[in-house]
């Protein structure tokens, strides 16, 4: 803390002291509004410049500022602002007391008439004024021009006071998991959850976190992906489900990344990957009218128009298109990683053909995807929970969703065959022998499950966060989680 701050807080600690010295509490138990100042901006927009009205309103919210000695405050709650006009001849003596002890900052609730000033500004004349709250932390004037840019996320409370844009980008975010969660329900699907302590890693390639249960004296890992519980569930008899929750996958951190983040997944029996190709495109179109109001988003100096009908294309056509080589012609992997050499990509790494051919996808076409498209038909050896293409062993039927240049989720025809599951469990389990730690884990329950007969099912999941990022036109995966997470303070 520094000298300056520690300057302000003991400032506002002896008004703290004053108030409790004559005997008033600056944090009751409760405090009703009537009114908010949207609503009364938008009521009164035609009240004419100086006249006053007999209609009184009590409203609540934090003084932004405070002009004249508390004469005039801008009070600001949850819809907006609006002025508190504090004159000597409406307020009490007590009153009066209190408004000495006003700092900007502190959460005010305010009785009285509205106005507009002879300068035009809609007013609440006082008649009553009390502090609810008193803020012992002064706000930053220039939060925006903070160096340390991490202490917008570190203080997202702050954050969330100063910035009409951060908060207004997170209530966003809010309304687009609502309009999610009513699209589903509208379609016949159940909400469900799911374990997020797991004693197998599975349902998505990933690096997992551990975590260790005392009682049961166990190791167990948060999950990364729901979707093998939620399988069981299709198994069960839950036709169609879905669940919105937070996954967590031990990674790096960048503008499209958080290692916890919230994720949509569902499925729907006796369907297929055809028939998630219409559901996302129909979903995505029906959040952005819910939350925006128009299909046509901006984003990235570039208008995208989510009402337009998706174009789908496979991966190896688009690696044939934008990267120039056909690796369906690549017979091994070493042919492969040859291939991908000469088109300045490294997959010397790489242990498949598929990896491969995602390494390539990533480096050379990726970027290219801003108009809506399906990229259809991902290799098998990287997709171990969908069924093989039903023209093409090599492939499977799974495609990723792209827009705007972003990966925003995936679809399966889910793999409902236990044989053929157990062999990619065991392939998975190989590789990870031969040190891929992202590879799933061998998980005999649920092969099992898959043994009481799985329907045929359509199944898709979908990030939220990088969603939130594509229709608010935030900077950073960082602007769309209230908390993220942050490198430890030195």
């Amino acid at each position: 803390m520094s000298t300056e701050t520690n300057i302000h807080r003991e400032s506002r600690l002896n008004k703290l002291n004053s108030l409790k010295e004559k005997g008033y509490n600056p944090y009751p138990y409760k405090f009703e509004p009537t009114a908010y100042a949207a609503d009364l901006q938008e009521k009164y927009k035609d009240l004419e410049t100086g006249a006053d009205t007999e209609d009184r309103v009590t409203i609540a919210g934090r003084a932004m500022a405070v002009r004249n000695s508390g004469m005039f405050i801008d009070l600001k709650d949850k819809s907006g602002k609006i002025q508190v006009f504090c004159h000597k001849n409406h307020l009490s003596e007590q009153d009066l007391e209190i408004l000495k002890c006003l700092d900007v900052g502190d959460l005010i609730g305010i009785t009285g008439y509205i106005r507009r000033t002879p300068r035009g500004e809609l007013s609440v004349a006082a008649e009553k004024f009390d502090i609810i709250s008193k803020s012992l932390q002064p706000l930053p004037e220039k939060f925006h021009g903070l160096t340390d840019m991490e202490a917008r996320y570190r203080q997202r409370y702050v954050d969330f006071i100063i910035n009409d844009e951060a908060r207004e980008i997170f209530k966003k975010r809010c309304e687009i998991t609502s309009a999610i969660r009513r699209y589903f329900e509208e379609h016949g699907f159940l909400e469900v959850e799911t374990p997020i302590l797991h004693p197998i890693m599975g349902g998505a390639n990933a690096k997992p976190f551990t975590t260790h249960h005392n009682a049961l004296d166990m190791d167990l890992y948060l999950r990364i992906a729901p979707e093998l519980y939620l399988k069981r569930l299709v198994v069960g008899g839950f036709d169609r489900v879905f669940e919105i929750g937070r996954n967590f996958r031990n990674e790096g951190i960048d503008k499209s990344h958080n290692p916890e983040f919230t994720a949509l997944e569902a499925y729907q029996a006796y369907a297929d990957y055809n028939t998630m190709a219409d559901l996302i495109p129909d979903l995505l179109k029906y959040v952005a009218l819910k939350v925006l109001g128009t299909t046509i988003v901006s984003f990235n100096g570039h208008e995208i128009d989510l009402g337009k009908p998706f174009a789908r294309k496979s991966i190896v056509d688009l690696v044939k298109e934008y990267a120039g080589i056909d690796l369906m012609q690549a017979d091994t992997l070493e042919k492969a990683q040859e291939m991908a050499k000469s088109v300045a990509v490294d997959a010397s790494e790489c242990s498949s053909w598929g990896k491969v051919v995602q390494e390539v996808f990533d480096a050379k076409v990726e970027p290219h995807l801003i108009d809506p498209i399906l990229v259809m038909d991902m290799p098998r050896d990287i997709s171990p929970l969908a069924k093989t293409h039903r023209s093409n062993p090599r492939l499977v039927e799974h495609f990723d969703a792209y827009v705007g240049g972003m990966e925003m989720g995936c679809a399966y025809s889910e793999l409902s065959n236990p044989l053929e599951q157990r062999e990619r469990f065991e392939a998975q389990s190989k590789a990870r022998e031969q040190g891929d730690d992202e590879a799933q884990m061998m998980d005999e329950d649920f092969v099992n499950a898959l043994e009481n007969a799985f329907p045929p099912t359509g199944g898709m999941g979908m990030g939220i966060d990088r969603l939130a990022i594509f229709l608010t036109g935030a900077e950073t995966i960082r602007d769309v989680i209230a908390f993220p997470t942050l490198r430890k303070r030195d």
